[in-house]
């Protein structure tokens, strides 16, 4: 038995060791452990997520885009994996389906910012390699074939790049003639130690000799001259949105100095502030976050409408990334009237999906501080304006748990089923999970407590196929409790029972004993009657 749950018990600390890795940048060390917690759990999804990030980092995008791929083969819906392979594709320079997948996250998750980001900084991207859409004339229908066509070439050099060999490869880059100075900013410190690998190379003794362990110098310093031109094009990779770091500040300092900015400037600068905000704040920095996101306000608000077109939309989604986070680091009031800035611009310029993204806000902060009538208020204000199940489900679970709060069990139930409901027609297993716990929860405090075990017995069956350990041990738990309730109050009605038909036992008594008593009455006053009939008579005779 100890066997058999030891992979369940191994798994999670496997995760724990490899995420930790990655948060310190041991990328190698942490795609090991993500790799051996995949031999235990084969398929897990977040597992295949957080390996490919790993890859991702290391520059790895081949193994990157098969770990995303293989996480949506059993869900198609992951929103993680679909945002990883986004990322990757990006990554690679496949700016086209980048964008494809942004949009279907996007549509899954409309409340996640790192969608809304991933589709501007693609269509960017696009636009920088092939001009605006509107400068493209279409001569024949074969030209839409154009990315298919890109497509196939890719792949032809895939297979090229299979049949090559190690050493090959090693030639082939190295033939790769590179400018010392870009490649000494691509690089940067790293660019002193690749100068030393190569000087070594030219001592062929060295080269010759092995190590204690059998490994030949030459193999070694070729692998670390590999390894840092894999990062040099990874990084040259990034560079049209992440690693231009001189160019923007010149960018920066040139926009100061000249009244009229030019469009494209200011919406390249515009993403990439909007898409370090939203890292910042993913990234467990909410206090850089917001000063990053008020520096940007602040910038925008001195700009004038020709310069920003959609100037009081931005201003309105700047306080949005201000109150998120506001909220994460506690400061609910500044982080209320931050949403409640966010959703006056946004109703005073029509902008139906902003106001949805502003009352989903303000609800969250209403509810975190305990103001659950007015949370459930605004969500319930917003509920017409979701546009997918998945949102909804969402939505209809955090108003059932504020009528939990507010002890209105019945509800409860009601919007747990709403969420449950749109659960099923997604096909959301985590999120069905939630909605069957909301909907037990309310059948316990409703005293239903046979409802309850059948529920909460469904909701452990979804823990179970999700590999939710936490939430499987929460179930448990709450089952225990609710039996208990249960059995007590079979106890009471069968006490109930036994006292009433006792009642009915000790009446039927007494009814006997006056019937009884009764019949005797009536059998004496006869006999007294007789008695007296008989003395009249003697006493008749007696005076004839």
């Amino acid at each position: 038995m100890a066997v058999a749950s030891a992979p369940t018990e191994v798994f999670p600390g496997l995760m724990a060791e490899g995420t930790a890795l990655c948060r310190r940048g041991e990328y190698e060390k942490a795609v090991a452990c993500f790799s051996n917690a995949l031999k235990l759990r084969e398929g897990d999804k977040h597992c295949l997520v957080a390996r490919s990030k790993c890859y991702l980092k290391l520059g790895d995008t081949e193994n990157s885009l098969k770990d995303a791929e293989a996480s949506l083969k059993n869900d198609k819906t992951f929103s993680e994996g679909l945002y990883q392979k986004a990322e990757t594709l990006y990554i690679m320079g496949d700016f086209e389906f980048a964008l494809v997948f942004y949009h279907r996250g996007c549509r899954l998750r409309p409340e996640l910012q790192k969608f809304r980001l991933g589709i501007e900084k693609s269509q960017e991207a696009i636009v920088n390699c092939i001009g605006s859409p509107s400068s493209i004339k279409l001569k024949n229908k074969e030209d839409l074939c154009f990315i298919s066509r890109q497509a196939e070439c890719r792949k032809a050099n895939q297979k090229l790049q299979v049949k090559l060999t190690k050493d090959q490869k090693c030639a082939r880059k190295q033939k790769t003639v590179r400018n010392p100075k870009t490649e000494r900013q691509l690089l940067g410190e790293l660019y002193a130690d690749k100068a030393y690998l190569k000087k070594l190379l030219k001592d062929e003794d060295l080269m010759e000799s092995s190590t204690k362990q059998g490994i030949k110098v030459a193999d070694l310093v070729l692998s670390g001259i590999s390894y840092l031109n894999r990062r040099s094009e990874f990084w040259q990779q990034q560079k049209p949105i992440y690693a231009r770091v001189r160019e923007r500040k010149l960018r920066q300092q040139s926009c100061v100095r000249d009244k009229k900015r030019k469009p494209a400037e200011v919406g390249r600068y515009l993403v990439k502030s909007m898409e370090d905000i939203d890292m910042l704040l993913t990234g467990g920095s909410p206090e850089e976050s917001c000063k990053k996101a008020e520096r940007v306000l602040k910038a925008v608000q001195g700009w004038s409408d020709d310069e920003v077109p959609n100037k009081n939309e931005l201003i309105g989604n700047l306080y949005s990334c201000i109150g998120n986070a506001q909220l994460e680091m506690g400061q609910m009031e500044a982080a209320l009237k931050s949403h409640q800035m966010h959703l006056e611009l946004a109703r005073q310029n029509d902008l139906p999906d902003a106001v949805s993204r502003a009352l989903d806000n303000i609800g969250r902060v209403y509810a975190r501080i305990g103001k659950f009538q007015q949370a459930i208020d605004t969500w319930e204000e917003k509920s017409p304006m979701t546009k997918s199940n998945l949102e909804k489900t969402w939505l209809f679970h955090e108003i059932g748990q504020c009528y939990l709060e507010l002890n209105k069990a019945e509800a409860a139930q009601s919007y747990g089923q709403k969420s449950l409901q749109s659960a099923d027609e997604e096909g959301d297993v985590e999120w069905q999970l939630h909605a069957t716990v909301l909907v037990a929860q309310a059948q316990v405090k409703l005293k239903d407590y046979r409802s309850a075990i059948i529920n909460f017995e469904k909701a452990l069956e979804k823990a179970k196929l999700i590999h939710n350990e936490a939430a499987q041990k929460a179930i448990i738990l709450a089952l225990d409790d609710v039996s208990k309730s249960f059995i007590e109050e079979l106890r009471e009605r069968e006490e109930t029972t036994l006292y009433s038909l006792k009642d009915d036992d000790f009446s039927s008594e007494n009814t006997k004993d006056d019937l009884e008593k009764s019949s005797e009455r009536g059998e004496s006053e006869q006999s007294a009657e007789r008695g007296e009939g008989k003395r009249e008579e003697s006493d008749g005779n007696d005076r004839g």
